[in-house]
């Protein structure tokens, strides 16, 4: 069994046996599923294992969750709690309920302690970039560019929790662009954009599709796909106006 739909497996059968949520949506699956006989009205999304392409070579993953009063096609900006844990050489948990973003350590006893109160992203100058170069769309070009001649330094890993991560401690910009023959993007709207964003955004950053706020759009669909701009305002600033204007 891979790795990642072990993942799912864990952490659906937990939420199912515990009876706390009444949805469940994950990128493994296709379909979102209603627990029987809830507790709660409570709506979560899940990316069980991101960057799971990754673990033969030892970098780090992590899950993603995102967390809704109720069904999970609603807006990002209507989630309750957002959250991700990082698998690297420290395991860590990065969590917001609307009330600053916390980072936590997990000791040898398997619980969190509090590493980091408030966290808020700096003004920094590295980028990380998705999509190959020669697949760029002009404006998105253009925004590389300008990056590059600012002397921003390309940090990307290809997992995209770890890298938003590095982006949230660091300062600059994610990227994973629409681009040739995929202008809609790779990432997902529900699974990873929506909870990633809503951290990013309670830290003081911002998250785009290169022409509005991520956050504002309902999917119509578990599996829609998104352009993603992650970091900075002063960077999503830069692309919507290279993108609208």
């Amino acid at each position: 069994m891979a790795l990642d739909k072990w993942a799912d497996d864990v952490l659906v059968n937990s939420l199912r046996k515990s009876r706390l949520v009444r949805f469940i949506a994950t990128e493994e699956q296709p379909n979102i599923i209603e627990v029987d006989k809830p507790e709660n009205e409570f709506g979560v999304v899940i990316d069980p294992l991101d960057g799971s392409s990754l673990i033969d070579v030892n970098l780090t993953v992590g899950t993603i969750i995102g967390i809704y009063p109720g069904n999970v096609l609603e807006k990002g900006a209507n989630m309750i709690a957002a959250m991700y844990i990082l698998y690297g050489p420290l395991t860590t948990l990065t969590l917001t309920t609307g009330n600053g973003v916390h980072e936590f350590l997990m000791d040898e006893k398997g619980a969190f302690n509090l590493k980091e109160k408030d966290i808020k992203i700096p003004d920094g100058k590295i980028y990380a970039p998705g999509a190959l170069r020669k697949d760029y769309l002009p404006q998105h070009a253009k925004f590389i560019e300008t990056l590059e001649k600012d002397g921003y330094k390309l940090r990307f890993s290809g997992s995209f929790v770890a890298d938003v991560h590095q982006i949230l401690h660091k300062g600059g910009v994610f990227t994973y662009p629409g681009f040739k023959d995929k202008e809609k993007g790779k990432l997902r709207l529900l699974f990873e954009a929506n909870p990633m964003g809503k951290i990013i955004s309670e830290a003081g950053g911002a998250i785009s599709n290169g022409k509005t706020d991520i956050l504002s759009i309902k999917p119509q669909s578990i599996d829609v796909r998104t352009p993603i701009y992650a970091g900075g305002k002063k960077e999503i600033e830069l692309i919507e106006k290279l993108m609208t204007g």
